[in-house]
């Protein structure tokens, strides 16, 4: 009686062991996917939503979505393994590299098919600023809307073709200077509370849909060279089974009209694969901005300056020799 008692036990627990591992195999693993907040999280939600449906359902897994009001929260979550992939900018992206374990996975394709986009500056439309040089020209009683500092188009790229390259600096010469994302730096020139701000091509094309009648009292006084486009970043030590399934989404998504319409909501044909690769222009860009805000530095000495700018140089050379490697591949 003994043993037929210790076998039923044993049983039992074979029974519970086995519902516990079913249990345990039918709860998908939750993925945190944040966006950053260039915009209100409500349109955000809207345009991005029905596509984290279709991942969850595609990929089995848990899709949570966080949408974040700066690009350093992101940075952090990721840091501490509370992100595990996202949507970020250029320069967000290198952030993510270095400094939270991040890694590209892959990037937005235009509706148009460009992989691109541009960085703007804008001013209302009844503004008498029609170029960069009207703007440098009248920077001591201009109100400038800046972006973020970890922002590609808002801030980095304007910061080295608009400012750097003309030898000066954003911090300096306007009557007044404010951070913001591009939707908040639209609507402020539309109400003409800023005279100019940062925008991009992106924030434009969801701003003319979300409000027309703002994006009607814009206009655009500068152009910036194409910038690679946004690209899609995920933790290094996510697990591998992990990261296949989340790859082969993106790669794939877009086939039907459903899944087009879904991507055209956010301005997207399709997802391509990349790597960081993807990232080494913008690099470039971060340390021309360093190397000519040294050159202008006069509480530096000679001799600490003269290594420092030969330390950036040995940098930028190191870039170049990687960047025409890259080219030399791909042909």
């Amino acid at each position: 009686m003994r043993n037929f008692v210790h076998a039923g036990l044993f049983v039992l627990g074979l029974c519970g062991i086995c519902l516990t591992t079913s249990a345990l195999a039918e709860t998908p693993r939750e993925i945190r996917f944040s966006i950053i907040s260039t915009e209100s999280s409500k349109n955000l939600r809207n345009v991005w939503d029905p596509l984290f449906a279709d991942m969850s359902r595609q990929t089995g897994l848990s899709v949570k979505p966080f949408f974040a009001t700066d690009y350093a929260g992101v940075i952090q979550g990721m840091r501490f393994n509370k992100v595990d992939i996202g949507w970020f900018g250029n320069q967000s992206a290198i952030e993510a590299v270095d400094r939270a374990g991040g890694e590209v996975v892959a990037k937005g394709v235009n509706i148009d098919g460009s992989e691109g986009y541009w960085s703007v500056l804008i001013a209302h439309r009844d503004s008498p600023y029609n170029s960069v040089e009207d703007m440098l020209k009248n920077a001591a009683n201009i109100t400038f809307g800046n972006g973020d500092p970890n922002s590609t188009s808002g801030f980095l790229v304007p910061g080295y073709y608009v400012f750097a390259k003309n030898g000066v600096d954003a911090n300096k010469i306007f009557k007044r200077m404010l951070n913001s994302n591009h939707e908040s730096n639209a609507l402020a020139v539309a109400s003409k509370q800023v005279d100019i701000a940062t925008c991009n091509s992106e924030s434009m094309a969801h701003l003319k849909e979300n409000f027309p009648d703002k994006y009607q009292a814009l206009k655009i006084i500068w152009t910036s060279p194409l910038i690679a486009a946004n690209p899609v970043v995920w933790r290094k030590n996510l697990d591998a089974k992990t990261k296949e399934k989340l790859k082969n989404f993106l790669v794939n998504y877009g086939k039907n009209e459903k899944e087009k319409k879904i991507l055209a909501g956010i301005l997207l044909s399709s997802f391509g694969a990349s790597s960081n690769d993807q990232l080494l222009p913008v690099r470039q860009l971060g340390l021309f901005k360093q190397r000519s805000s040294l050159e202008r530095d006069e509480t530096v000495s000679a001799a600490e300056k003269t290594a420092r700018l030969k330390a950036i140089d040995d940098e930028l050379a190191a870039l170049d020799q990687r960047m025409k490697k890259i080219s030399h591949v791909s042909k």
